[in-house]
């Protein structure tokens, strides 16, 4: 499966994928390119060190989110992806962007959705007052952070925790999970109905989710 990735910022989730990849741990995935709608950021370097095309499409450019969104397809197109993974990137994208690729676009959230959708989850989470937080990687609809979950993993909240510290702790987990689910996806063993995700497990221990 040739997969796009889609950033905004500093790409430690692109990082994450970049360092399974080159351990041969993606496999049957593979990064065919990244986009970024920011230019200069660090997300492409990271790209441009792992032999990536870095590609940016500045939303600013396009007078309405279509245009951007036209623009976006044909760059996928172009590196003929089949899936899209959104590594920190921070627009929302419209029904017909997600319908162009159906239950294979994958984003990951620094929260236990379906609490604490959009920015500053972490905060969230401590303002709250909870317990435990996590992260969930799921599939993307329309909505925001709310897409049929595919996988979570849980993170308490320590007393002290800040901000930082506390997505600290989720972003290991990101960086541990999301791999898992793309290579799983190109390996055909996540199937979605509805909101009900299924992901088949294999023999070994280390692929399950």
């Amino acid at each position: 499966m040739r997969v796009a990735v889609l950033v905004s910022g500093r790409g430690t989730n692109l990082q994450a994928l970049l360092d399974a990849e080159a351990r041969g741990e993606l496999a049957p995935a593979e990064i065919v390119c990244v986009v970024s709608n920011r230019p200069g950021a660090a997300a492409l370097e990271r790209a441009r060190a792992a032999g990536k095309p870095a590609i940016t499409i500045d939303h600013k450019a396009f007078a309405d989110r279509a245009g951007f969104e036209d623009a976006l397809l044909e760059a996928l197109a172009g590196h003929g992806a089949d899936a899209v993974v959104l590594a920190g990137f921070m627009r929302v994208l419209t029904p017909r962007f997600v319908d162009a690729y159906p239950s294979r676009i994958v984003n990951t959230h620094p929260a236990l959705s379906p609490a604490f959708p959009g920015t500053d989850a972490a905060g969230q989470a401590l303002r709250h007052g909870v317990k435990l937080t996590g992260v969930t990687v799921h599939f993307v609809d329309a909505g925001v952070d709310t897409g049929p979950i595919i996988a979570q993993r849980a993170v308490p909240v320590l007393p002290g925790d800040d901000a930082a510290t506390l997505q600290h702790r989720i972003q290991a987990e990101e960086h541990r999970l999301l791999p898992r689910v793309v290579r799983a996806l190109a390996a055909g063993r996540i199937t979605c109905e509805g909101r009900r995700v299924d992901v088949a497990t294999t023999d070994h221990a280390d692929e399950l989710l």
